[in-house]
């Protein structure tokens, strides 16, 4: 069935276009066109006025609607966690396990191997955030479950993980150079984090091909005027992207908007939100604003996506077409999506985004 959406205000992640409709069909957009010229056998859709924009993407997530995936990682949570995504907007999404025990990140690549045999949508591929990672700059990870690998423990996750895990945070001080080239030949977007590097060593890294890294500040070298460290490193580098976290408790607005004035289009938006849990190795104790795990460490935010866009506008002053893209082709972007995700134009998915002209997120549309 051909549809279009008419009347509306469209963001397509380039620029803006009023006067325009947007025709989809079989989960693609084939057109998009002066309203004018839309065929009359088109299924209408009046969006009043409202702005259109692509889905949003988030590329670290640990659960939603009262399911934790590192507590349960199967099927029910990959789709509790997809619900809760769509109610903020996004329409991809990567489930991320912490550094964990091998038995759990082998549950949770069987669980998205079944969610996908099933039918599943939404989940671009699994994020492991760990556990190759600096003991030093653990934050709320488990150090009983850090460690330093071998070659044979990248054999075994590439040989379980093949075409299941998508991402990999890892502290490149701490993963020989040679393995990280493994997993990345493997199809597996590296992301430098729970990193104590310094600027020389983050730098080198960046340099041999890593091109992202994860939640900019938090759990990293910090930048000092003797010591850049790997925030130093990721400011200065030209070309690598780093995630962020844009609640106000994880990094201060002001923060957020000169991170975005000095890095541009390589600063993009995650939620890294969980929910409360009160029993596993994970403890997820509900603040107001955030999770703290047991001993009272930040651990996790109650963002959506689309409360992390709202807060980039109206919260850090980023403008607002900047904003989206953070959310949308940014990450699609940098999980090496951007021809299928995070634009409306034809050959793209669907999945857009409504807004009210306050930015307000009204519901996500074109799944199907």
């Amino acid at each position: 069935m051909l549809r279009a959406y008419i009347n509306t205000r469209i963001f397509t992640g380039d620029l803006w276009l009023d006067g325009y409709a947007v025709l989809t069909e079989n989960g693609r957009i084939q057109h998009v066109l002066p309203q004018a010229q839309v065929p009359e056998d088109a299924e209408l859709t009046d969006l009043k006025g409202d702005i259109l924009a692509p889905a949003f993407i988030d590329l670290q997530i640990y659960g939603g609607n009262g399911k934790l995936f590192p507590l349960t990682p199967d099927v029910a949570t990959l789709k509790a966690t997809y619900e809760y995504c769509q109610s903020g907007g996004a329409a991809f999404f990567m489930p991320t396990i912490p550094t964990h025990s091998s038995e759990v990140i082998s549950k949770s690549i069987e669980a998205v191997r079944q969610y996908w045999q099933e039918g599943g949508q939404g989940v671009l591929g699994l994020h492991l955030e760990g556990p190759f990672i600096n003991a030093e700059k653990k934050g709320a990870h488990l150090p009983q479950y850090i460690r330093r690998p071998s070659t044979a423990d990248i054999d075994e996750l590439l040989k379980q993980g093949e075409g299941i895990i998508k991402m990999m945070t890892l502290a490149p001080e701490c993963v020989d150079a040679d393995l990280i080239k493994r997993l990345q030949d493997a199809g597996i977007l590296i992301s430098a984090g729970h990193s104590n590097a310094d600027y020389t060593t983050a730098y080198q890294s960046f340099e041999n091909g890593i091109t992202t890294t994860t939640h900019l500040f938090n759990a990293m070298s910090p930048f000092q005027h003797r010591a850049p460290g790997l925030v130093g490193a990721i400011y200065d580098h030209p070309s690598v992207h780093a995630s962020i976290v844009p609640d106000g408790i994880h990094v201060d607005f002001a923060a957020l908007r000169v991170s975005k004035k000095i890095m541009g289009e390589r600063l993009f938006l995650i939620t890294d939100a969980v929910v409360a849990a009160s029993e596993g190795d994970y403890i997820y104790v509900e603040e107001t604003d955030r999770y703290n795990n047991a001993q009272g460490v930040l651990a996790g935010s109650r963002l959506t996506m689309h409360k992390g866009v709202l807060n980039c506008i109206k919260a850090a002053c980023i403008l607002p077409e900047e904003a989206l893209r953070m959310a949308s082709l940014y990450p699609a972007t940098v999980a090496g999506r951007a021809n299928e995700l995070g634009k409306i134009a034809p050959g793209y998915t669907s999945a857009m985004v409504v807004l009210d002209t306050n930015w307000e997120f009204k519901q996500l549309i074109g799944l199907s």
